[in-house]
């Protein structure tokens, strides 16, 4: 049992979901039928930053009508968009998820976790406890300013691809192409593995 239990509605990390939407996924919640595949990437520069990752992810895990498949290896990055030195460098890592949720959804799930965990939005490319960026959701191509699919910018970030190629290396971003080539394209320079950090998958 994680400090993240979905029994107690005070919980502010199942708040953002409708009850509607619980109840939808709570009947499906056994055999998770017809779920999607998704790809999540998580990245913490403030405070115990893997104990935050993992708690992240153990809420994600509690998450009725989700089910955490892979977690990947982590990585320490430089802050990006800032001047160097100006900020703690980052843990980043990616989870890949089945879920019955719908993107909205997922969405909200997501920014009521960076919430629980004090999340702060006073600048852009600021110093985040956690952030949770919903980088593909099955197929889904969509321009929705709300959430945009896949990640706008995911092509271009060495600390998602990664992550991503670890668990999956034959992963596709939506309409993009192989995480692979994509991942050769921008390199690994700007990330580094931390093989002395582990991030558990829930049981």
């Amino acid at each position: 049992m994680t400090a993240f239990s979905t029994e107690g509605q005070s919980d502010p990390t199942v708040q953002p979901v409708p009850a509607s939407v619980v109840e939808q996924v709570d009947a499906a919640d056994i055999t998770l039928s017809n779920p999607k595949r998704a790809v999540l990437s998580l990245g913490s520069n403030l405070g115990n930053r893997l104990e935050t990752l993992q708690g992240a992810i153990d809420a994600l895990e509690d998450t009725p009508g989700l089910r955490v498949k892979a977690v990947s290896p982590v990585y320490e990055t430089e802050p990006w968009g800032v001047e160097a030195g100006s900020q703690p460098s980052y843990f980043n890592a990616v989870v890949v998820v089945k879920t019955t949720l719908p993107p909205s959804s997922l969405l909200e799930r997501g920014q009521a976790i960076e919430e629980a965990f004090d999340r702060v939005r006073e600048e852009r490319w600021g110093p985040r406890t956690i952030d949770v960026d919903i980088v593909a959701y099955a197929d889904l191509v969509s321009d929705d300013p709300l959430l945009t699919l896949p990640h706008p910018r995911a092509r271009e970030r060495a600390f998602v691809l990664a992550p991503w190629h670890d668990v999956d290396p034959a992963a596709q971003l939506p309409g993009v192409g192989p995480v692979a080539d994509l991942l050769a394209g921008v390199g690994r320079g700007s990330v580094m593995p931390r093989a002395d950090l582990e991030l558990r998958l829930p049981e």
